[in-house]
């Protein structure tokens, strides 16, 4: 006869479960809300969304300072992992997500704000990105990778404009795709090792030499393909342009920042235990597709038409770019990844939200697209302020100093130099300088061509509210006045990567 199990709820330990549950509990509230009284103005999903997500980030600060004092903490039969990694994730997964928020807040009534819905998915996906950074379960990974895509596809389609469900059925095949790979991927470490568990499958191959060394490959293989998707890297990146150009230009945003970071954590716990066993293979094939990402991607933003693609493009080569932290795998780099993903947070947050201020329902006969260069054009005669705050994101963007970025850059490159990796090092700085072209060539338009779209300047801000222009003025006084608090922020961050062991 089988024995009772009995499980304390004092080894469970919960708490490590409470960030995730916060954002839940707010999406099912949200959809309560709206079966009792529909019809309710979006202002208060938005104040619901902003009160769960301050409780969440106080949640996840609460498990910073336990993690100071006791180090890395398990829970819920030990699948849930706090430790550094998963405390910076979150603090830049709640952050960004706290910034997204309020753009749903515009002068036009746009399709996916209007539903109470599209708040409840957003908290959904929140939580499923928390748990993907806060565990080395490939399983839990898992859930909570699909958790927060179906419901990002979802969140995309209802933009309800031109190419928004080209953009999510495109989006849905690729992350199906690569679904399939993570989970094959999955399977070969479980067949090899016995165990989901990313720690325990490094002990086991080190236990045993990599003697099959031949099947971890084929794992890896199929993760990266997997990982890669979700990251938009080189040549798995063909979704990217073409989702972001379908989605509303404060999705892009949101888009090109806090799903990246989630898988980039998933990537630093599982390849850098193989890049230090000395897995030769994998180190060549990782350098390979950042320089490619890096490289490719430059190329192909020199040559857009549109802004928004051009910013999908530059998305696609800040994530190689971050990748070679990966890559270097030391603390100072990982350290780097970090801080780099802040400051682009700031940055990126705010050029996608200048695009979604100037959004159109309606393109006069000229233009070609809503974003194309031609509408900014003149953009300094007619507004002004718009054009020098836009200016500021793009050369921070291309790593002027002293704007934000530039840090960001500066220290993943020394991390490469410090590491041994000079020719990377160098590479990644052209591929700064090529950059620097397209993003500049959007400052030409903007202040020495004349205006296309009329004299009025209304267009540029003919979405801007006051909540709009609060997060662009924060996102541009973080640009500008990052090199105050980089110190401090550094340091701090380099703490928790250096207690987790990487």
């Amino acid at each position: 006869m089988l024995e009772p199990v009995n499980v304390s709820l004092e080894s469970l330990n919960l708490m490590t479960l409470s960030p995730m549950l916060i954002p839940i509990i707010g999406a099912l509230l949200i959809i309560v809300i709206d079966i009792i009284k529909g019809g309710l103005d979006k202002t208060l999903y938005v104040a619901i969304s902003l009160l769960f997500l301050f409780i969440d980030f106080n949640a996840v600060l609460s498990s910073a300072t336990t993690f100071a004092q006791d180090g890395t903490i398990m829970g819920v039969f030990d699948m849930m992992l706090i430790d550094g990694l998963a405390v910076l994730a979150q603090l830049i997964i709640v952050g960004a997500s706290m910034l997204f928020i309020p753009l749903a807040l515009t002068h036009k009534r746009f399709h996916e704000f209007s539903y109470p819905e599209f708040f409840a998915l957003f908290l959904f996906m929140l939580s499923g990105f928390q748990f993907m950074v806060a565990t080395d379960s490939l399983i839990l990974i898992f859930v909570g990778l699909e958790t927060a895509s179906l419901a990002l596809y979802t969140m995309i389609a209802m933009h309800n404009r031109d190419k928004s469900f080209e953009a999510a059925v495109k989006y849905f095949t690729m992350g199906a795709l690569a679904a399939g790979f993570y989970s094959f991927g999955s399977m070969v470490f479980y067949a090899l090792t016995g165990s989901v568990e990313i720690n325990q499958i490094a002990t086991v191959l080190a236990a045993n030499g990599y003697a099959d060394i031949g099947y971890v490959l084929v794992g890896v293989v199929f993760m990266l393909g997997s990982l890669g998707f979700k990251v938009s890297l080189v040549p798995f990146h063909t979704w990217a342009p073409d989702v972001y150009e379908g989605a509303s230009a404060a999705m892009a945003g949101f888009m090109s920042i806090v799903p990246k970071i989630a898988v980039f954590i998933v990537a630093m716990r599982l390849f850098e235990f193989l890049i230090h066993s000395g897995v030769v293979w994998l180190e060549i094939v990782l350098y390979v597709i950042v320089v490619l990402t890096m490289t490719m991607a430059n190329i192909w933003a020199l040559v857009q038409s549109d802004v928004k693609r051009m910013l999908a493009y530059s998305s696609i080569s800040h994530a190689g770019f971050v990748m070679a932290a990966i890559l270097i795998g030391t603390t100072q780099s990982n350290s780097a990844l970090f801080l780099y993903w802040v400051l682009f947070s700031f940055t990126n947050l705010g050029a996608f939200s200048m695009l979604w201020i100037s959004r159109q329902k309606h393109l006069p006969d000229h233009q070609s697209s809503d974003h194309s260069y031609d509408k900014f054009a003149g953009m300094i005669q007619t507004a002004p302020v718009a054009a020098v705050i836009m200016g500021l994101f793009m050369l921070s963007l291309a790593g002027i100093p002293p704007f934000a970025l530039f840090w960001g850059k500066l220290y993943i490159i020394s991390s490469a130099v410090s590491s041994g990796y000079t020719v990377l090092a160098l590479i990644m700085a052209l591929n700064s300088a090529i950059a620097g072209y397209y993003y500049l060539k959007l400052i030409i338009y903007m202040f020495m061509k004349e205006p296309v779209v009329g004299n009025d300047g209304h267009v540029y801000v003919s979405n801007a509210t006051m909540a709009l222009k609060s997060i662009i003025g924060f996102a541009a006084v973080g640009t500008i006045f990052a090199f105050v608090l980089l110190n401090p922020l550094l340091e701090f961050i380099t703490a928790f990567v250096y207690n987790s062991g990487y």
